[in-house]
């Protein structure tokens, strides 16, 4: 099983916190280039299939990554566990899954807490980005390539203690609608209120 997601970095000045006497200034980046990485991690071995780019992640790009995972050969049943972006949930992903023999699993809306990989992009923008400021965009995108080169080596404590296999449960759930007054209207406008018996 591999959850996959696609992480979208864009050239800033990721700031901190400092005390000072005296105000600051940071030089900010101008424009606003972007690092796509669409990526496929395995939590329990911490192995991070990626496809990268400087565009946009589109339904081909989730092909590529398609590829790539059947390329890998793996001997049991692959299913990606996937959010409901429209990119993935496509008619050209769906066909090209079915012919690799690729299961795809789609969460729930609004559940990015259900896909592992999230924990991990958290992780690579505090390690490469966060505190820094990158002068180019060369710069930029090395931090994170040898952030996510070195999730198997020299971060490999800190993923492995991020990608478990434990989610909060809940024993009792209520649902209320978003909007009282058209309650009766809208079934898909619904949230889920959590309710935690003592």
């Amino acid at each position: 099983m591999l959850f996959v997601d696609a992480a979208h970095f864009v050239l800033a000045s990721f700031l901190g916190w400092v005390w000072s006497a005296t105000r600051l200034f940071v030089r900010g980046a101008s424009g606003r280039q972007r690092y796509n990485v669409l990526g496929a991690v395995n939590p329990l071995t911490q192995e991070l299939i990626r496809v990268c780019n400087q565009t946009y992640i589109n339904s081909h790009t989730v092909c590529e990554l398609l590829h790539k995972i059947a390329a890998l050969g793996l001997a049991t049943p692959i299913t990606l566990v996937l959010d409901n972006a429209a990119y993935q949930k496509c008619q050209l992903v769906r066909h090209v899954a079915q012919q690799l023999n690729i299961e795809l699993l789609f969460l729930p809306s609004y559940s990015p807490n259900l896909n592992l990989i999230e924990r991990l992009w958290k992780f690579v923008k505090k390690q490469a980005l966060n505190s820094r400021h990158h002068t180019n965009y060369a710069d930029f995108q090395a931090a994170i390539d040898t952030c996510l080169d070195q999730l198997n080596t020299t971060h490999k404590p800190a993923v492995a203690s991020l990608l478990t296999l434990k989610f909060q449960t809940f024993r009792m759930c209520h649902c209320y609608p978003r909007n009282p007054r058209r309650a009766g209207t809208e079934v898909r406008e619904r949230r889920f209120i959590s309710v935690l018996q003592p």
